[in-house]
């Protein structure tokens, strides 16, 4: 049970990743690269904020609209200067590399000491079960803060996916995707469709640095490497949502849902791949190899289905 909550409180933490990816590679169609840079940007700024006293909800904040800063960079770049969408995001992640850096001092920082998010929910929780750091649940002892950290996260993942779904919804969120789309008939309407690019690129790379701020405070710590790899882990959980509920779905709420039990099922995979004995190193190795089998099988499911179906139709003739 300990695994399995641990489990899903990473793929809770990671869906807000998956959902900034899902909104500049589907929405977008843009190859953002800055995610790796911006996820370990929010990391650090909220972790100097807390080590300085700083309240865990502003340092939090401060996370996302680091992560908004990047994002708009990468957008001004590409837009303003005509650089390579790819080629921008990695400049940005390389630059982001040294700032973080800076902004954390030295390569890892603790918060062990400092009031975090997950504590105040934790001290929350302990309230109303009691001052004893372990519960009962369904018959499985489980810790405080797990149960804190899961239930307040499954709150704010489920917030900021139908926070989402609105804001598509609106005149502003309708352009966004249109831009994506067609942008050629976002120009043709005498709109902007480079601001639109820069607000939504702001936008996702704000919800990646707020994932890495959430993942510094449940982890209690920070690392200027703790990004590596997180725009696979993201594109990841989008692939796998597409293909729990179809990528054609005409419906990005349902796509949106999607992603997030999709990340939740892609920690669930890392977490049961690493009960099983594989080798902590390895991590990279079998998350790059669970995007090429979430990347293959639908294709491949799809080319079978068609074979079966032409050779039952040739049968019938």
């Amino acid at each position: 049970m300990v695994l399995l909550i641990s489990a899903l409180n990473f793929g809770l933490v990671f869906a807000i990743l998956a959902i900034g990816v899902y909104i500049s590679f589907r929405i977008f169609h843009f190859p953002d690269i800055t995610a790796d840079g911006s996820f370990a940007l929010g990391a650090a700024v909220t972790t100097t904020l807390l080590v300085q006293g700083c309240n865990p909800t502003l340092a939090t904040l401060g996370g996302f609209a680091s992560g908004m800063l990047a994002g708009t960079t990468t957008g001004v770049l590409h837009t303003k200067f005509k650089i390579n969408g790819l080629l921008s995001g990695i400049l940005v992640m390389t630059a982001l590399y040294s700032v973080n850096l800076h902004v954390l001092g030295r390569s890892n920082v603790s918060l062990s000491e400092p009031q975090t998010l997950p504590k105040s929910w934790t001290q929350m929780l302990g309230t109303l079960l009691g001052d004893s750091p372990r519960h009962d649940l369904f018959g499985w002892t489980v810790g405080t803060q797990d149960i804190a950290v899961l239930l307040f996260m499954l709150c704010l993942v489920i917030a900021i996916g139908f926070g989402l779904f609105v804001f598509l919804q609106t005149n502003l969120g309708t352009a966004m995707r249109a831009a994506g789309d067609n942008p050629q008939m976002i120009r043709a309407l005498s709109a902007s469709d480079e601001r639109l690019l820069i607000f939504g690129l702001a936008l996702a790379n704000g919800l990646i640095a707020l994932s890495g701020s959430l993942l510094a405070q449940y982890q209690e710590f920070a690392d200027v490497q703790m990004g590596i790899g997180m725009v696979v882990w993201g594109l990841a959980s989008v692939i796998i949502g597409e293909s729990l509920v179809g990528s054609g779905s005409p419906k990005f709420g349902v796509l949106i849902a999607g992603t997030i039990i999709g990340s939740i099922l892609f920690r669930m995979m890392i977490a049961i791949a690493l009960r099983c004995g594989l080798n902590p190193n390895d991590l990279k190795l079998i998350t790059a190899f669970f995007v090429f089998i979430a990347l293959t099988a639908p294709k491949w499911l799809q080319a079978t289905s068609t074979s079966k179906l032409a050779s039952a139709t040739d049968e019938k003739k």
